[in-house]
C-alpha cells in the first residue's frame, strides 16, 4: 500500500515526477523549454510546492496569481484541448504512481478544477 501525500517533501516528489513526465513528452515539451535550465526548474518546483501545499494543507505560503503566467504563455504558445487533457492525465498518473489516500484524491480533484477554470479563462481570452 502506498502512503498518502502528507507534507512538502511528498509534494516536491509529486511535482518533480510530474514535470519530468511533461518535459519528456513530445506534445508538452514546447511549454516547458524554459525549465531545461536546472536552476530555473528548481525555483519553479519550489513555487509549485508552495502552491500545492496551500491547496492541500491551507498553508498560506502561496500568494501569487497562478493564472497570469499561463494566460501570458497562451498568447505565445496556444494551449489546445489536447494539452489540457494530457496535462491532467500526466498529473493524475504521477499521483497514482506515488501515492494513495484522501489527500491524493483531493490533489487529483483540485487539478481537474484548476484545469477546467484555466481552460475557460484561456479560451475566453481568445474570444
Amino acid at each position: 500500500m502506498k502512503k498518502d501525500i502528507e507534507n512538502r517533501e511528498d509534494i516536491y516528489l509529486l511535482v518533480k515526477t510530474f514535470y519530468m513526465k511533461l518535459m519528456s513528452d513530445d506534445l508538452m515539451i514546447p511549454f516547458f523549454e524554459d525549465f531545461k535550465n536546472p536552476t530555473h526548474l528548481e525555483t519553479h518546483l519550489q513555487t509549485l510546492v508552495d502552491f500545492w501545499d496551500n491547496i492541500l494543507f491551507y498553508s498560506g505560503g502561496y500568494r501569487k496569481n497562478a493564472m497570469q503566467p499561463h494566460l501570458k504563455m497562451q498568447q505565445q504558445k496556444p494551449f489546445t484541448e489536447a494539452h489540457f487533457s494530457h496535462w491532467l492525465s500526466s498529473f493524475n498518473n504521477s499521483v497514482d504512481e506515488l501515492f494513495e489516500g484522501d489527500n491524493s484524491h483531493a490533489a487529483k480533484s483540485r487539478a481537474l478544477s484548476i484545469a477546467t477554470v484555466m481552460k475557460i479563462k484561456i479560451f475566453e481570452q481568445n474570444n
